[in-house]
């Protein structure tokens, strides 16, 4: 069992930067890909950014450019720095990690205020 603790998120005005951290309780995290989801209100839940073991990135057209994930193995966490933030950024943010099942955080709440 891996649990995942995300911090970081809150209230900002639109075109400001937040970054948010999820720290994972297990010995091998880094072997896990990694990855940032969000959920807004009445919309499904969708992949924001994911980072694999290697290192290697992928990213949401929408947050390209503007959203980066990295980790740092040493620290078991995983990072989304995000900038320039619009209001539709507005969301639960979840931490996920994936190796033979998918584990999930319980979520941190970002709003993007115009």
């Amino acid at each position: 069992q891996v649990q995942l603790v995300e911090s970081g998120g809150g209230l900002v005005q639109a075109g400001g930067s937040l970054r948010l951290d999820c720290a994972a309780s297990t010995t091998i995290f880094s072997s896990y890909t990694m990855g940032w989801y969000r959920q807004a209100p009445g919309k499904q839940r969708e992949l924001v950014a994911r980072i694999t073991s290697g290192g290697l990135t992928n990213y949401a057209d929408s947050v390209k450019g503007r959203f980066t994930i990295s980790r740092d193995n040493a620290k078991n966490t995983v990072f989304l720095q995000m900038s320039t933030l619009k209001p539709e950024d507005t969301a639960v943010y979840y931490c996920s990690a994936r190796l033979y099942r998918t584990y999930w955080g319980q979520g941190t709440q970002v709003t993007v205020s115009s």
